[in-house]
């Protein structure tokens, strides 16, 4: 089985909020684009710090987080708008160490319903529902 990595689109929600409204251009939404490793052990979209201050997202709270090799007290931010292959959500972040790599997190996979293809290192719609993109309300 291979690790998954897809390109990830990360927007300041508000700014994006800001920009729909017309208070500023679209060239003004902090933006960044990173290869992220899919991980469905990640609860959420984990970045460096350092993307994180870049795109402006507002801190919200500290959060006890269990990693593979010890527990931490890491930054959850707010809001951002988070795009994979044509699918996107809105979503909270956590602030991880320089030297990790940005991690895609079950949250924002299951709000976009993609599922992981590891044999064949990609991303695929759900297959419950067809591929199609489909949020359930059950």
């Amino acid at each position: 089985m291979g690790r998954v990595i897809v390109d990830v689109t990360v927007a300041n929600a508000y700014d994006v909020e800001r920009c729909a409204r017309g208070e500023i251009r679209s060239e003004e939404v902090r933006r960044i684009t990173v290869q992220a490793l899919v991980d469905t052990g990640a609860s959420l979209l984990c970045l460096p710090q350092s993307l994180v201050e870049r795109l402006g997202l507002v801190f919200q709270r500290h959060k006890e987080t269990r990693t593979a090799i010890s527990t931490h007290r890491l930054g959850i931010y707010a809001t951002a708008h988070v795009q994979v292959q044509g699918r996107d959500c809105n979503t909270e972040v956590m602030a991880i160490a320089e030297d990790r790599v940005p991690l895609l997190g079950q949250i924002p996979l299951e709000m976009m319903d993609w599922w992981v293809d590891p044999v064949n290192q990609k991303l695929v719609g759900n297959p419950e529902h067809g591929g199609e993109w489909m949020l359930e309300a059950l």
